[in-house]
């Protein structure tokens, strides 16, 4: 965990919130994209503390509400990442624009323009 950015504990603090809200609306963490060889709960640690994850969070708290967000990310998506960020468009109201290496996705309201295929 990264904890040089003066807004460590805000990033983190929003991130678990979203996480706490996303489980009330049935997200469950996809934990099979975990390889590393490690207990089910640090799986979902490990899931949470994702890039992208970090920078929507950053984004939601320093941004207005209402504001889009854009995500450039030089890898590929993770399938957990591309559902948290379904269920964050969902929650936040925003849409959300993430770039990958290989495709561009739209998040808005709960869906995403790639139809969920990547």
């Amino acid at each position: 965990r990264d904890r040089s950015h003066p807004q460590t504990e805000e990033i983190y603090s929003k991130l678990e919130g979203l996480i706490e809200q996303m489980k009330e609306l049935g997200y469950v963490p996809d934990t099979n994209l975990v390889l590393h060889d490690v207990e089910e709960e640090q799986k979902e640690h490990l899931l949470f503390h994702h890039s992208e994850k970090l920078a929507i969070a950053f984004g939601l708290i320093n941004t207005p509400c209402g504001t889009p967000l854009h995500i450039t990310k030089n890898l590929r998506v993770c399938g957990d990442c591309h559902t948290v960020t379904k269920f964050i468009s969902k929650i936040s109201g925003r849409e959300i624009f993430m770039r990958d290496y290989s495709r561009f996705h739209h998040f808005k309201d709960g869906s995403c323009s790639c139809g969920d295929y990547w």
